[in-house]
């Protein structure tokens, strides 16, 4: 196995990026004071990550998975990221046994 020059520094490069970008929302959170809209629209941001996780998989295979991912929306709306997650694979599972 060899190590490709180009391709190692392609991935420190979005290491750098990822880690940069991670730090600086903390750091700017971190010294901000969000008001009630702000802490709203952050508090869906969430939901609407996982949302665009679950699409392409909803549109693009059987019908367990698209009513799963309508599932996952809903308790995305209720529930935390985790629990939420949970909901729609225990929901394509549990479909997938009964033949859908």
């Amino acid at each position: 196995m060899s190590l490709d020059t180009s391709t190692f520094f392609a991935i420190l490069a979005m290491m750098v990026a990822t880690i940069s970008t991670r730090m600086g929302g903390l750091l700017l959170v971190r010294y901000t004071n969000p008001g009630p809209r702000m802490k709203k629209a952050l508090s869906s941001v969430p939901p609407a990550v996982l949302m665009a996780v679950v699409t392409p998989t909803a549109l693009s295979t059987g019908t367990a998975e698209s009513i799963a991912c309508l599932i996952t929306a809903v308790a995305a709306l209720r529930l935390s990221l985790l629990p939420a997650a949970f909901t729609g694979v225990a929901t394509v599972a549990i479909l997938r046994s009964i033949g859908f």
